[in-house]
């Protein structure tokens, strides 16, 4: 396996647009990095660049030790598995999977255990005389999974490899490659808009927009601590709510103000926070640091904000609660017997050692 070098790579179209900016990444040895973001962000671009099947403006790419700028894609020792299944469908499983071993003029031995090796490690061993179109959309994927595995390439990446597959089998499909990172100890960088994938697959995870990197950390560090109010709000679901508003100062203490909310800030964020007084800034809280005042003991009345209930959407094991302030809706993440009344007023406490602050101008992070 290998380590994976991006140093400030771009892509430039021939009428100057940028999908790629000055883009730098280090990928470890048998780590499983995700890059997300939304369409059009840059995030296949760069794994193309990777893979060799696009050129990079500018900036260098390694794989190990080995600048690959110009190595063919056929040389540079990596396996991709795309979107689509790029099967032939006139070869079975077996034919497909060996295709490019054959190719390289392996032996036929070792072909054969191979595929083997990979159809027992994807459960498809019973599917290797079937054509593609025998198959369902998961065992497709599988094979063509399997096709990457037997060439035991440096370095794996995926091309949003789930998304053509129904939820159920994404789910199953997800579990599937975390097991084969953890028994194949590969390198692998992934590529998706689905930030649930991000955050259930992902060592690391890099969050992209506008071909620029965001912020690169574990999952759990990117969700509690997000570095601008893009990531907070990609991160998550259902996303952070937002509320732009000002910072006042009464009593010696910091209130968030905007409307009919009003929320006292916790004495910690005091330092952070001061020089905003009297400006106006963002506020952030996700929906399960919002909670029911019927639920709650002894809510400091600081916190509490009077809501309309507009819609409450039952998700089995929790409720969704989309509550209007009057100038904001925001969505609160409650227990499963919590169902309050549509259209009727009640009170929600704001967990307020859980918000978040964003400069309005910058969209940084402040606190």
């Amino acid at each position: 396996m290998a380590q994976v070098s991006l140093k400030g790579i771009s892509k430039a179209f021939p009428n100057g647009a940028k999908v790629v900016n000055n883009l730098s990444l280090g990928v470890e040895n048998k780590e499983f990095m995700v890059l997300v973001g939304p369409s059009g962000c840059g995030k296949s671009t760069t794994l193309r660049m990777i893979a060799g099947l696009e050129e990079a403006s500018e900036g260098d790419i390694y794989i190990g030790d080995r600048l690959v700028n110009d190595v063919p894609a056929k040389d540079r020792d990596i396996a991709m598995v795309f979107q689509t299944y790029a099967l032939y469908p006139h070869m079975t499983a077996f034919e497909n999977m060996a295709f490019g071993l054959k190719l390289k003029h392996y032996p036929k031995n070792e072909i054969i255990q191979r595929v083997n090796e990979a159809a027992e490690i994807l459960s498809i061993k019973h599917l290797l005389n079937r054509k593609p179109r025998e198959l369902s959309g998961g065992e497709r994927q599988r094979v063509a999974v399997g096709r990457a595995i037997v060439r035991k390439p440096k370095v794996f990446l995926f091309d949003e490899p789930l998304s053509n597959l129904d939820a159920k089998l994404r789910v199953q499909m997800r579990t599937e490659i975390n097991k084969l990172h953890t028994r194949l100890q590969t390198t692998i960088i992934y590529v998706t808009h689905d930030q649930v994938e991000a955050m259930t697959m992902g060592d690391r995870v890099a969050v992209m927009r506008a071909g620029v990197i965001q912020q690169v950390a574990d999952p759990i560090s990117i969700y509690d601590h997000p570095k601008n109010k893009f990531v907070a709000g990609f991160i998550g679901s259902p996303p952070m709510n937002f509320m732009s508003g000002k910072i006042i100062k009464k009593s010696g203490k910091l209130y968030f103000l905007e409307g009919k909310v009003q929320v006292k800030l916790v004495d910690e964020m005091f330092d952070k926070i001061s020089k905003y007084i009297g400006q106006d800034i963002v506020f952030g809280i996700r929906s399960e640091d919002i909670y029911d005042k019927l639920f709650v003991s002894e809510a400091p009345p600081e916190n509490i904000v009077r809501v309309t209930c507009e819609v409450v959407e039952p998700m089995g094991s929790e409720v969704y609660l989309h509550l209007n302030t009057g100038t904001n809706t925001f969505i609160a993440r409650v227990g499963a017997h919590d169902r309050p009344v549509v259209n009727a007023d009640i009170d929600m406490v704001f967990d307020m050692s859980k918000v978040h602050f964003f400069d309005k101008e910058t969209e940084e992070t402040i606190v």
